[in-house]
């Protein structure tokens, strides 16, 4: 009886170890080293040749600051070109990050081998370009668009169009689905459409940042480039208590030493850029001129305004003869948040990526950049600080316009816009405006 009970005793220890079994994380038996190029300890053949005697740890902070200044001479070079310049670089960047991103679900669940699989995710990320674009194009073009008869239809039912486009991407993965791979499948499915969400929504909030003037592009990806370029130097210099462990080489030093640098490059970036209209006006189009124009009177946040010190600064100051107010540009108040939410939260986009390379053991997403990785290795942070930036300008600065409020009345039948001409006219009659 006890031998029966001692074996009964074993065989439920055996079955507790293999329902742990079942629970190990995915990085345990999943390694994509060797199918995922890694750009980390990648350099052309000429400048390897150049710094292959120095050790490791010089050797890719050589690489690292060559093509760090070369992305920002790039970037320098983008903004040069204007709006639409920064929109197509935005969708190419785009489509590089998908391109990552789902090429290690490829590797993850290996089946390349079944049909329309890589069709249906493209497929599915044009859908979502269609969708999210065409309501930019809605919201800013809509008063030239409406007066072009054949396109005044993609306009009104363009949510309908674009819906009717996701179902024929539905309709086409269900009858992709094949035998013994249901579960592969539809995990790939997930996959994509998670993909979708973290791409092509944030390059529209981008886009739609753009818009609002550059100064809301330019200054935040300025601030997240600084952020890792500081945090990078200090940690290398004066690193040695770890930060996290999902990114081993973070430390706390380089995290406040670069938090600090933002904050500071944040406020002296801001300043110089509120002097320029170009940077500052928002990006309408011109009924006049016909085309879109990138000129106006600087708004109130960007225009220099007096503030009264505290009290306990105004006693010190009035000892040396200082005056007690201070004349800032209120953008440059802004943008301390901006600085702030770049410094303390936009890092942790990039310990999101670092775990999730860490679950399939890859040490980047790419090998596009020689000494930083792929494309998703460089704007893990830039995504999160676009979705900040745009929620923030809805939140606290942005109000309709009379341009975006005029597309959305010629979106009317024309005798609810003869209504409403009639309705704005009594008003304003009323407030002795007219």
């Amino acid at each position: 009886m006890s031998e029966l009970r001692k074996r009964r005793e074993e065989s439920d220890e055996k079955n507790i170890e293999l329902n742990e079994s079942d629970h190990i994380d995915s990085e345990d038996d999943k390694d994509l080293s060797a199918t995922i190029p890694s750009g980390t300890n990648k350099a052309p053949s000429l400048l390897d040749t150049l710094v292959k005697d120095l050790p490791d740890r010089w050797r890719n902070w050589v690489v690292r600051g060559i093509f760090s200044i070369i992305m920002i001479s790039c970037f320098v070079f983008v903004i040069y070109g204007g709006p639409l310049a920064l929109m197509i670089t935005a969708l190419v960047v785009q489509v590089k990050c998908f391109e990552e991103i789902i090429n290690i679900g490829y590797a993850v669940y290996r089946i390349h081998g079944l049909p329309w699989f890589r069709s249906l995710s493209w497929y599915f990320l044009l859908t979502s370009n269609y969708f999210f674009y065409g309501e930019s194009l809605v919201e800013y073009f809509g008063v030239v668009i409406n007066r072009t008869d054949f396109l005044r239809g993609l306009v009104t039912y363009h949510r309908f169009i674009s819906f009717c486009l996701y179902c024929g991407g539905f309709v086409w993965f269900v009858l992709s689905l094949v035998k013994k791979y249901y579960m592969k499948q539809f995990s790939l499915f997930a996959w994509t459409h998670v993909a979708l969400l973290i791409v092509v929504t944030q390059s529209y909030l981008i886009i739609k940042n753009i818009f609002e003037g550059l100064i809301w592009f330019i200054v935040p990806v300025s601030m997240i480039v600084c952020n890792d370029i500081m945090a990078y130097v200090f940690g290398f210099f004066f690193g040695k208590t770890p930060l996290i462990k999902l990114s081993p080489k973070k430390t706390w030093e380089g995290f406040i030493g670069g938090g600090i640098s933002t904050v500071i490059f944040g406020c002296v970036f801001s300043w110089i850029l509120c002097q320029h209209p170009y940077f500052v006006c928002p990006i309408e189009y011109n009924e006049v001129e016909g085309r879109m124009t990138m000129e106006c009177e600087p708004g109130i946040l960007f225009r220099p305004t007096e503030y009264t010190l505290p009290g306990f600064l105004s006693g010190i100051l009035q000892v040396f003869g200082m005056r007690n107010t201070i004349s800032l540009y209120p953008f440059i108040l802004h943008s301390l948040s901006l600085s702030l939410f770049s410094s303390v939260i936009g890092p942790f986009g990039g310990f999101f990526a670092s775990g999730f390379k860490r679950a399939f053991k890859i040490k980047d997403f790419g090998d596009v950049i020689p000494g930083h990785g792929g494309i998703m290795d460089r704007f893990d942070c830039q995504f999160l600080m676009a979705t900040f930036v745009n929620v923030y300008l809805t939140s606290f600065i942005q109000t309709d316009s009379p341009q975006k409020l005029l597309t959305q009345v010629l979106n009317l039948k024309p005798e609810q816009q003869l209504q409403l001409f009639h309705m704005l006219k009594d008003s304003l009659t009323n407030r002795n405006f007219l």
